[in-house]
């Protein structure tokens, strides 16, 4: 079964542009200078639409996860992390955790992570995030 994938709008094609060309991209408002995620036109902080997009860092350190042993059928049948990360520049992010066991020992909360990209389709590149290796 193919994988629900997102569908990109105006608001989010800087995203969906950047993770396929491997590059996390966030906004940040030039008004009050606050950086955030989900994209919109508009700072959550201060409503200002003066905002720009930046390259993020792709680091991240895990602030929450739940294990889903009971995957839907397009996510394979493996136990996989649903997670909450956040970034080094201050915006939280629902992800999974790949690249290591999908177990409590191995994630622990505040772990340095990395963000890695999987291609899905022509367009659609998701981000996910990975133990850091330095």
């Amino acid at each position: 079964m193919d994988r629900h994938l997102p569908q990109p709008t105006p608001e989010t094609r800087h995203f969906w542009e950047g993770c396929k060309a491997g590059e996390l991209r966030l906004q940040r408002c030039t008004a009050c200078r606050q950086a955030y995620f989900p994209p919109r036109p508009f700072c959550p902080a201060c409503a200002s639409r003066e905002v720009e997009v930046f390259p993020a860092s792709g680091k991240a350190s895990l602030y929450s996860y739940v294990i889903n042993h009971r995957p839907r059928p397009d996510m394979g049948s493996e136990p996989h992390s649903i997670a909450v990360v956040t970034l080094e520049e201050g915006p939280r992010m629902m992800t999974n955790i790949v690249g290591c066991p999908q177990t409590p020992e191995a994630l622990a909360l505040d772990m340095p992570l990395e963000v890695t990209f999987q291609s899905f389709s022509d367009e659609i590149s998701l981000p996910f995030f990975q133990p850091a290796k330095g």
